[in-house]
């Protein structure tokens, strides 16, 4: 293996690539990039057996061939190279050396053949979407994952695929972000995907790119997006995702609405004398007086009267405030609501301006 190329061109294929690639690996061949030249381009891989990505850029290839080379170390070579520096890399004796200007260096390899790829993902399914789309619904749902949860379907997102939408949501047993896009999809059925949490952020910062339309291929465990030079391969969580409308509150005969910034910034406020563990917040509804109110175990108090307006009978009710905060953030509109039925129920928080997205957050006891 021998190529050229310019030290720009390749921390662009380094770059997307390294996140995947875990510092503390099992298998020492995990920590390795791939590296592939052929046709004039350079491919590079990386893997965690659960999630792969392969990123290509253009190179003056010499020689055609394969090998696995330290990851960490060719990205931080690379990128510690002049901005405008050439980079040439020739693979001799189990040893990649390369130079640039005048620094020179040689790192240790491994067969390639050791590198575990996925090339056959079974594809049943392929769709067509608009970056925007799954921007918007991966924006909108992600922060309800849970984190390392023992219920292992919840540390992900389910992504349902229907003939006239696509959804998203997510939920760590606390809440629940529900967001829906209209979207023409050819199935016969509806599918069901729940894609893991370390597939779903590497999606994220890959979704930056200047593309406009993102291929997804669906397999029976796999699924795999093309976005512009970088490929995502990952595996699907094998499980059964609860369900998720049953928990939704339509029945609400409480509504409070009001600014969306102005009830951050009063619930930002109000926990700072929160009880640090439990973050609780409670909310005080009448017609005559909204009210958020917080103590600590220090028996420091917080107290905000809020502007906005309340129909329906008065409620005190609690909830851990960063959950209100989360769902608020991702919201477009300046106004949101509110609609609560008691307090033992869950709230349904909705935008002002958008009704294709929904957000269930449980109550606490103060």
């Amino acid at each position: 293996m021998k190529f050229d190329i310019e030290r720009q061109r390749l921390l662009s294929a380094l770059q997307p690539v390294v996140g995947v690639v875990e510092r503390r690996q099992t298998m020492p061949v995990l920590s390795n990039f791939l590296l592939e030249t052929d046709n004039g381009s350079l491919l590079v891989t990386g893997t965690d057996l659960e999630l792969e990505l392969l990123a290509s850029a253009e190179a003056s290839v010499h020689e055609s061939g394969r090998a696995a080379v330290p990851a960490r170390k060719l990205y931080d070579i690379c990128r510690g190279l002049p901005d405008e520096a050439h980079v040439s890399c020739e693979l001799a004796d189990q040893k990649l050396h390369i130079r640039s200007g005048r620094s020179r260096f040689t790192l240790s390899t491994l067969a390639a053949t050791d590198f575990p790829v996925v090339d056959d993902i079974g594809e049943t399914n392929r769709i067509n979407l608009e970056k925007q789309t799954l921007e918007r619904l991966l924006h909108k749902t992600q922060f309800a994952m849970a984190h390392q949860d023992v219920r292992y379907y919840l540390n992900g997102l389910l992504l349902v695929l229907r003939a006239d939408r696509l959804r998203a949501v997510a939920t760590d047993g606390h809440r629940l972000a529900l967001c829906d896009a209209p979207q023409s999809i050819e199935t016969e059925h509806e599918q069901q995907l729940i894609i893991p949490r370390k597939a779903v952020a590497e999606l994220q910062k890959l979704l930056g790119d200047e593309v406009e339309t993102i291929p997804l291929e669906l397999g029976s465990n796999h699924l795999r997006a093309q976005i512009g030079a970088v490929r995502l391969t990952t595996k699907l969580i094998d499980g059964r995702f609860p369900d998720y409308e049953r928990v939704i509150p339509e029945d609400g005969n409480k509504l409070l609405s009001g600014n969306r910034q102005g009830m951050r910034q009063a619930l930002a406020r109000t926990a700072i004398l929160s009880n640090e563990k439990f973050r609780g917040v409670r909310l005080e509804l009448s017609t005559e007086r909204l009210r958020l109110q917080a103590q600590n175990p220090d028996h420091e108090e917080a107290q905000e009267d809020i502007d906005g307006s309340y129909e329906g009978a008065p409620i005190d009710i609690g909830f851990n405030v960063n959950y209100l905060l989360d769902a608020l953030a991702v919201l477009d509109g300046e106004e949101f609501t509110l609609s609560l039925s008691s307090p033992d129920s869950s709230g349904l928080i909705r935008d002002g301006s958008d009704p294709h997205c929904r957000y269930v957050v449980m109550p606490m006891r103060l």
